[in-house]
């Protein structure tokens, strides 16, 4: 996909930007000129996304917020009341081990990550939707394994279930909020080596995340919910 112009007057509130895909797009999307806001967990440590602020002149601002705790997401909501945006990105997930099926799992830690991939980014949209710009884009990372069409080889079925779960909640709120006339995406990243996707992704953070940026960039001015890959293409649900 070819690079488009630089991006002079964007901006983005990225959910889940300490590290990996996250600080990433934070920082394709700072490079393109668009000031960017990150959220990190409270108490976390110098992060890649700090580092990254430090020498931003101004461009890169971090919140805090986990996105489990109600609590502090009304708290992110009224200290942003003021402001606008023209994206809205929800990255916060997590995983499990890859091998233990639907009838290995507790329920403890089903709900663990069911919650993380699936309530809490839909929460995320819900509580913070209004602070995007009637033109702009409000889009979550989901994955090429919450396809249940591409679901062919099984594994990782519990992370699977959430990305599905989520899927199917986003494509509600699309429904619900079909006159807004705002563009959505659900966006697959493809396998990436990272923490969540483990060593043997088939991208590097460099091959997945500036495509899965412009992907962005473009699907601004296309209204209605999609499920896209890194490079654009249309994931079956």
């Amino acid at each position: 996909m070819a690079d488009l112009p630089t991006q002079t007057n964007g901006s983005i509130l990225i959910i889940g930007a300490s590290r990996g895909l996250g600080h990433a797009m934070a920082e394709e999307f700072y490079e393109k000129g668009w000031q960017v806001m990150g959220t990190v967990r409270v108490g976390s440590r110098e992060t890649k996304l700090h580092a990254l602020a430090k020498t931003a002149g101004g461009r890169v601002e971090i919140e805090t917020l986990d996105i489990n705790a109600p609590d502090e997401l009304a708290q992110l909501r009224q200290r942003l009341s003021q402001r606008r945006f023209d994206m809205l990105f929800v990255n916060a997930g997590t995983t499990n081990e890859p091998t233990e099926t639907i009838g290995e799992v507790t329920t403890e830690e089903f709900c663990r990550v069911m919650i993380t991939n699936a309530l809490s980014p839909m929460r995320c949209v819900e509580e913070l939707g209004h602070l995007v710009s009637d033109q702009g884009l409000i889009g979550i990372m989901s994955s090429g394994q919450g396809s249940v069409t591409n679901n062919t080889t099984g594994m990782r079925e519990v992370y699977r279930g959430s990305k599905a779960a989520l899927n199917t909640f986003m494509r509600s709120y699309a429904t619900r909020r079909k006159a807004d006339g705002r563009a959505l995406v659900l966006m697959a990243p493809g396998w990436v080596r990272t923490d969540l996707g483990g060593s043997d992704g088939r991208l590097s953070i460099e091959e997945s995340v500036p495509n899965l940026v412009n992907v962005l960039l473009e699907k601004r001015y296309r209204p209605g919910l999609e499920y896209l890959d890194y490079l654009g293409r249309t994931v079956p649900w």
